[in-house]
């Protein structure tokens, strides 16, 4: 904890916390009080407070449990016969007098200079941006370039919330529930730069891959989802209409992908609807899974109903529109009622930085069975066919950072133990389609890159062929799936400048 400006106290000195016994009329956003969770009293802070279903509703966060967890609870889960922690009252008339002895006073402005500043201000506007600096310009709304590809990119603070709401396309409308009263219902926190070690557990325990508070202040809208068998319990906000917020469950075809506050409309859907399949073209099939490709130019309502429901379980995502410049990959499992979505992933058409995947999900019913890796391999399969080195957008989510770790790990060490790449990185980058970037960060984890006799080599360690053996074994046990690349049926598509943007 940094010291204070003007305090005697020491810097390490804790802050006292204010305790005491509270009811549900004094209870707010901020109080941190323990909550019935699996028939066990966990710690968790109010983060927002709201009527829902005509009772009021408190939307909590476990202490030193993961982002995912948050969920409305009712009062009756509430335990007020213990003692609640208020939060610290902001000393407002502190921070204004700090605030105004820090401000210089503001320079004189030489007339004789103003045109020359006026000249190289027009120089900065006209400039591109960078991630670091940006000059905002009122009445214009700022836009992610898509130089930097950017289905993952994090949501900047006025992009939204300052610079107006996302334009909506005229061919469909959609509801959006508003950023400023989410963000206004969540306990506000300066921005902060975290250093390397402060990221890592803070992604350690939030399960959130931004940092923007306006993004992580926004508090998860639904409560539970439908899709064909399956009830799921989502993770993370996403811009459903407004009107579900009420909704006990939402009913999502597993089809197209349409969704609906009430069974009945459901069921009169499902009565109409055609679809067997994502409408787009087949391009592998095996005795497990098929793969579709659809292009979001094509095919704008499903895929945008897609990057819908792919928001739930993903925090970092803020694409729901921008689908034209993006072809989605769809993994599927084939039965007699049809080819039900199993995850998908996402490239652009043309990626400045060669990214071969742009957003990758495995939907929460099918995880740790395997087709995660399935996706991945699939993605690096797509950019052996182009004949060129992928790699996947940053930032990953911390589950797809865990999976693609793990797919590294085993490609590199498969193709030094069968001897198909020599041991230095360009020969492994050019059998594994992966970057040269990539393939250090794995040899390093590792600890696989030595330097002997002046330069760096690669070193296959006992401990890692060990640990290799062992997940054979278990792979022999329950089985593993592999991607067969003569069954794929592709060539890489060509687009013009026009079907790489908006068509509008």
């Amino acid at each position: 904890m940094a010291p204070r400006e003007n305090s005697n106290e020491p810097s390490g000195t804790p802050v006292p916390v204010e305790t005491g016994f509270a009811t549900l009329a004094t209870l707010r956003t901020g109080v941190k009080i323990w909550v019935e969770k699996d028939r066990e009293k966990r710690k968790a802070e109010i983060l927002g407070i709201q009527p829902r279903r005509g009772k009021p509703s408190f939307y909590v966060h476990y202490e030193e449990f993961n982002k995912r967890l948050d969920e409305w609870v009712p009062p009756e889960r509430l335990d007020l016969t213990r003692e609640v922690e208020w939060p610290a009252p902001e000393k407002a008339d502190k921070k204004k007098s700090s605030s105004s002895k820090a401000t210089p006073a503001p320079p004189k402005v030489d007339p004789k200079n103003l045109k020359r500043s006026r000249s190289k201000l027009d120089r900065e506007i006209s400039a591109t941006p960078s991630e670091s600096t940006s000059v905002s310009i009122p009445g214009k709304a700022s836009r992610a370039t898509k130089a930097n590809g950017k289905e993952n990119k994090d949501l900047l603070v006025g992009s939204e919330a300052a610079d107006g709401p996302t334009p909506k396309p005229e061919d469909e409308e959609m509801d959006l529930v508003d950023v400023q009263e989410a963000a206004a219902a969540a306990k506000g926190e300066p921005d902060a730069h975290y250093s390397r070690e402060d990221e890592i557990e803070k992604l350690r325990t939030s399960g959130s891959m931004t940092q923007n508070q306006t993004e992580i202040s926004r508090v998860r809208n639904l409560d539970r989802v439908q899709m064909g068998k399956f009830e799921i319990e989502p993770w993370y906000f996403s811009p459903y209409p407004i009107d579900f917020i009420d909704s006990e469950m939402v009913y999502i075809c597993e089809f197209c992908l349409n969704y609906y506050g009430e069974v009945t409309q459901f069921e009169r859907h499902r009565t109409k609807c055609t679809l067997l399949h994502p409408p787009g073209n087949e391009i592998y099939r095996d005795d497990n899974v098929s793969f579709f490709e659809i292009d979001g130019r094509r095919q704008r309502t499903w895929c945008r109903n897609l990057c819908l429901l792919s928001k739930l379980f993903l925090d970092h995502k803020t694409l729901y529109y921008d689908v034209d410049p993006f072809l989605f990959y769809c993994m599927c499992t084939r039965d007699e009622h049809g080819c039900h979505l199993v995850g998908y992933f996402s490239k652009e058409k043309e990626s400045a930085e060669a990214y071969n995947v742009a957003c990758i999900l495995t939907l929460p019913q099918y995880q740790r069975k395997g087709f995660g890796k399935l996706l991945i391999d699939f993605s690096y399969l797509l950019s052996k066919r182009e004949g060129r080195l992928g790699s996947p957008e940053k930032p990953l989510s911390d589950l797809g950072l865990l999976g693609y770790r793990a797919y590294w790990q085993e490609t590199i060490v498969d193709l030094l133990m069968d001897g198909r790449a020599e041991g230095n990185i360009e020969d492994i980058g050019a059998a594994s389609a992966m970057t040269t970037n990539d393939v250090l960060h794995t040899l390093q984890n590792l600890n696989m890159l030595r330097y002997y006799k002046g330069q760096h080599v690669v070193v296959l360690t006992d401990a890692v062929i060990q640990q290799r053996e062992r997940q054979k074994e278990k792979e022999k046990i329950k089985g593993r799936r592999v991607i067969d690349p003569d069954r794929l049926i592709w060539k890489p598509p060509v687009f013009s400048a026009a079907s790489r943007t908006w068509n509008w």
